[in-house]
């Protein structure tokens, strides 16, 4: 295993408790929101906090999904073309992905400087908080895609011929 897939199993090993963490606090919070309004006076942060976790988590996780390659994709041109072609189009699909995630990272990080100044209702919190998830999101996906374009270079059409590595799921 390279330094490249090595540093996508680290990512990977960070994230993925994180996740889990953030959805075990999810369902910690709307329980207790659930529980205090049925049973007690309302909590007034449980709400916020469900909000501003349910956007980390989905932010994160869709970082989780690009790096398996779980997200939607409509292959069935890229799978009937020469191994060749089939090899060039996937790169040509990945630059246009890290593309757009570069794009993200500016626009998000631009739009957490905007929202700087603002607070949350409830919990006083700087917005910059909630927002940063999206050009760190952003930039970890970008450097899957990166990653993902070197090895497309780096192993030729074998890399199209087997599918994409990332597509599994990584061993325990």
């Amino acid at each position: 295993m390279g330094l490249l897939q090595r540093s996508e199993r680290a990512l990977d090993a960070v994230i993925q408790p994180i996740v889990f963490l953030g959805m075990a606090a999810l369902i910690g919070v709307i329980t207790l929101q659930i529980v205090s309004r049925v049973f007690f006076t309302a909590v007034g942060w449980t709400e916020e906090v469900a909000r501003f976790l349910l956007i980390w988590v989905t932010f994160l996780g869709a970082t989780l999904a690009f790096q398996r390659g779980r997200h939607i994709a409509v292959t069935f041109v890229v799978d009937a073309l020469p191994l060749r072609l089939a090899q060039l189009a996937r790169i040509a699909a990945v630059l246009v992905a890290l593309g757009f995630l570069v794009a993200l990272i500016v626009i998000g990080y631009r739009y957490m400087q905007v929202q700087s100044f603002q607070r949350s209702a409830s919990l006083r919190l700087s917005m910059t908080y909630v927002y940063a998830v999206m050009p760190i999101s952003a930039a970890i996906m970008a450097w899957y895609a990166l990653v993902d374009v070197i090895e497309l270079i780096v192993e030729g059409p074998r890399a199209v011929d087997t599918g994409s590595d990332n597509a599994e799921e990584p061993p325990a």
